[in-house]
């Protein structure tokens, strides 16, 4: 006798059996209007331009001037006709009439302008370059003036009163040497005088050139301004005794 063969136990066998039902297709509500965007003659619009266009002929090729813009044709103007009846000719015996005066003056009107003589010039260069000669130095311009050669007034008065002037300071400085307020140095304490100046600047100036390059603290700084000012004196002295020869002294 055969054996029953029973299946395997599994818990899937208690499950129910799920019944798969098919979904309804999606439909779209704008369904009807795909036919006729189907039916839209779209590719007429794929290329620039209208989809047909006539092919330009090889004849009318483009020419010169033919995109200028043409003027209208002159049109001849009608010649005016004079209507009006010009006087006759006076005949030989008729006599012209007597006592009419007028203002104009027929011979200078008839008579040509006056040529004008050229202005003088000089030509400079090889290209025709041209200069007034009244205006380029080459004549002798200024020197015809009446007052050439000759003393400006105003330099004159100027020299009138420096003139003046030195003599007001002779005259005081002679009033001073009379009372015995002051002296007039001789050459030889002037000249004794600058030496001893022109020594002792020459001592500064040995001073100055050893000083410190760095000169960084206050003391050589003091020092340094010191020296600077006692030379500057001295220079100025020296150039004093230098240019002038007479020299007063107050005692």
């Amino acid at each position: 006798m055969a054996k029953t063969v029973y299946p395997q136990e599994s818990i899937y066998n208690f499950l129910p059996e799920v019944v798969h039902t098919e979904k309804p297709k999606y439909k779209s509500k704008f369904r009807p209007a795909i036919p006729l965007e189907d039916k839209v003659p779209k590719n007429a619009m794929k290329t620039m331009g209208p989809a047909k266009m006539e092919t330009p002929s090889p004849d009318k090729y483009l020419k010169k001037h033919s995109k200028e813009p043409k003027l209208p044709e002159k049109k001849e103007r009608p010649h005016r006709m004079c209507t009006a009846k010009k006087p006759s000719v006076p005949l030989r015996s008729k006599q012209p009439p007597v006592g009419l005066h007028t203002g104009r003056n027929s011979i200078k009107t008839t008579t040509a302008p006056v040529q004008t003589k050229p202005l003088a010039a000089s030509v400079d260069t090889n290209r025709g370059h041209k200069e007034l000669l009244e205006h380029s130095g080459l004549v002798p311009k200024y020197v015809k003036k009446k007052g050439y050669g000759q003393v400006p007034q105003y330099l004159q008065h100027r020299g009138e009163g420096v003139q003046r002037a030195v003599e007001e300071y002779n005259d005081y400085m002679k009033e001073q040497m009379e009372r015995g307020a002051m002296r007039q140095l001789s050459d030889e304490e002037r000249q004794a005088n600058l030496e001893s100046l022109r020594r002792t600047l020459a001592e500064l100036q040995d001073k100055y050139r050893r000083l410190p390059v760095v000169v960084d603290t206050l003391m050589r700084k003091s020092r340094k301004l010191q020296l600077e000012a006692e030379m500057k004196q001295l220079e100025s002295d020296v150039g004093l005794f230098e240019r002038f020869k007479t020299i007063y002294i107050a005692k």
